[in-house]
């Protein structure tokens, strides 16, 4: 369900100095971006609250946060589509991550490798 509110977290052991550059939204989410580090090839986009980016930055594997199930997961657990991640960057406004990883296998849910394959959309239309 989009707009879903995350249940309450665990107290996040991410790093005070990371949380407080962090600009969430009103559900205490971060958009992130995750991008196949060696080709830029975007490959999908996830959410993140501050225990997610920690278990992520700390596990080297990217974590979620899922709107639909409220849960975390961890991308790969049960697919084994998973992600490595080799770096992480906040944009100018600290309110969108980028997550560079390793993907092995998809990305997508539907078995392809990007989310973004479904056509692109006319312009000047």
């Amino acid at each position: 369900m989009t707009g879903t509110t995350p249940s309450p977290t665990p107290r996040s052991s991410l790093d005070p100095a990371i949380a407080a550059r962090l600009k969430r939204d009103a559900h205490g989410l971060v958009p992130a971006v995750a991008q196949q580090y060696d080709t830029g090839e975007v490959l999908m986009v996830g959410w993140m609250d501050d225990e997610a980016l920690h278990r992520t930055l700390t596990t080297g594997r990217c974590t979620y946060w899922s709107r639909s199930r409220q849960e975390y997961w961890v991308k790969g657990d049960t697919s084994g589509h998973v992600q490595h991640v080799k770096s992480v960057a906040l944009d100018c406004d600290a309110d969108t991550l980028l997550i560079k990883v390793d993907q092995v296998g998809p990305a997508c849910h539907t078995g392809t490798r990007t989310c973004f394959d479904a056509g692109e959309l006319p312009l000047g239309q």
